[in-house]
């Protein structure tokens, strides 16, 4: 019995790459949130190796993107994997949660999509240019936008940025807000329109290969683990280097067919 408690003493003390030795009497349980398909599937591709590592990888699925934060904050489960990082950090700061995020894995990208035009340098002056009325993916347009030159924002502004704070519009483009899952429809209309993965695949639009603009691996967004702050045990460290793999990579690329972007 001595040698058991001194065996689990030093197993949890210790920073380790290899979690459990081959003697140790039972696996790890580890709870992880997800979203029903995504990040659910890729969490389940990397539940053998974890096994390998002596981690039972047990996937929670969540339908909203509430819960998971709360059910980590209060410790039924041990991680989630389901959001991206200003998200994460919105939510903890409106509900005084603390809660950090782990490295990057994939971005389900946000893209500029056209019927009309094959290139943003076809873009005319007073041309019309749709995009969410959400604040976190209206951000995002604009940031797309910005990015390539096509309009300049206020200092600073970020992922909160809105159309209040388009500073310079060479173009003198109109960007009109509306309801993201409308956002294809308008292509009909509009010159162009900047739409987020939830909607661009149902509507046949693949940010890989229709966009004209699509947001890029380092984006903030990529979508990440998120655990408690300071909750440093290893076989949360073995979860993060399990999904940070060339096996996920490609998993990511061949399962979803570019409409995920890996980050890493």
């Amino acid at each position: 019995m001595q040698r058991r408690q001194l065996i689990k003493g030093l197993a949890a003390g210790a920073i380790v790459s290899t979690l459990l030795p081959a003697f140790a009497a039972e696996p790890v349980t580890l709870k992880v949130g997800a979203s029903p398909l995504v990040t659910g599937d890729i969490l389940e591709f990397v539940k053998p190796a974890l096994a390998k590592k002596g981690i039972n990888l047990k996937i929670i699925e969540f339908t909203d993107y509430i819960q998971p934060n709360l059910a980590l904050a209060d410790k039924e489960i041990d991680a989630n994997l389901f959001q991206h990082k200003p998200f994460m950090d919105k939510f903890c700061q409106d509900r005084g949660l603390k809660l950090t995020a782990l490295p990057g894995i994939f971005i389900a990208p946000i893209a500029l999509y056209s019927k009309k035009i094959k290139d943003v340098k076809e873009l005319k002056k007073g041309d019309t240019i749709t995009i969410p009325n959400d604040p976190t993916n209206g951000g995002r347009a604009l940031q797309l936008l910005a990015g390539a030159g096509l309009l300049k924002l206020k200092e600073g502004v970020g992922h909160a940025a809105t159309v209040e704070d388009i500073i310079d519009n060479p173009l003198r483009l109109r960007i009109v807000e509306v309801e993201a899952a409308t956002l294809p429809r308008t292509l009909d209309d509009a010159r162009a329109a900047v739409i987020n993965q939830t909607y661009a695949l149902p509507a046949g639009l693949n940010p890989v290969k229709d966009s004209l603009l699509i947001e890029s691996k380092d984006s903030p967004y990529a979508n990440m683990v998120a655990i408690r702050t300071g909750d440093n045990r290893p076989e949360l460290v073995e979860l993060n280097n399990a999904l940070h793999t060339p096996e996920v990579k490609q998993f990511i690329l061949e399962h979803y067919k570019g409409s995920l972007i890996p980050s890493f």
